[in-house]
């Protein structure tokens, strides 16, 4: 039997999450959790998985939590918001089995909608120059115009550059946009609204029209 769609529940779950964001309602809802957050999410992944893999190149959809599926517990240790769960339903899809450690896709589902995006976060200074210099090739640069493209035709964009000036060594130039940042990332918001595919049979074609929109890009971050 092939997949039906995400649960109409999961969304009713997650609005509820986020509008009783404690531990009383968690465990007077811990059924909800079980099968309409963790067992919806891990059933997604795992119809996503024979898809993901077909790509060239693949990715790696593991339907378990801590790798393709997202904690829905947080991390309050070092926090000011002490929220102890995070509402939505997050999901990544990697270039590679060590997860967390290459760039992935990102999928998020929340009650107000879905987000999606793919990058990579605060890169180290090696990393960060060879992609600098790799985008001040012509042809490099070119090639990284047509990835931006391909996600922006889903709504992917790429965020705001972190620096306000070119670093040091590069001269200014008419895509020095791409040169002032510290991370490469591109993504919705988290608000689209939910699209009605995602609750019917068609949901994993299109869960993965964004998937391939996203994952040239993802698989072109690699090599830093």
């Amino acid at each position: 039997m092939g997949y039906a769609g995400l649960p109409r529940a999961t969304i009713s779950f997650l609005a509820g999450l986020e509008a009783n964001n404690d531990r009383d309602w968690f465990e007077a809802h811990r059924a909800d959790y079980e099968r309409d957050w963790l067992g919806a999410g891990l059933d997604l992944i795992t119809a996503l998985s024979a898809p993901c893999q077909a790509l060239q190149p693949p990715l790696v959809a593991v339907p378990k939590l801590n790798a393709s599926l997202r904690r829905i517990y947080r991390d309050v240790r070092f926090s000011k918001d002490k929220r102890p769960y995070e509402p939505r339903l997050a999901m990544i899809l990697s270039t590679d089995p060590a997860f967390n450690h290459a760039p992935g896709i990102h999928l998020v589902i929340s009650a107000k909608g879905l987000g999606y995006g793919t990058g990579l976060y605060g890169l180290p200074p090696a990393a960060l120059e060879s992609y600098r210099q790799t985008i001040c090739d012509p042809m490099a640069r070119e090639a990284f115009k047509k990835l931006l493209a391909q996600t922006a035709a889903v709504g992917a964009q790429m965020e705001p550059p972190e620096l306000s000036r070119v670093p040091k060594g590069y001269d200014p130039a008419p895509w020095d946009t791409w040169l002032r940042r510290k991370s490469v990332i591109v993504r919705t918001g988290d608000d689209l609204p939910h699209p009605d595919w995602l609750f019917g049979p068609d949901a994993v074609e299109g869960v993965m029209g964004v998937v391939r929109a996203l994952n040239p890009l993802a698989q072109w971050l690699r090599q830093f």
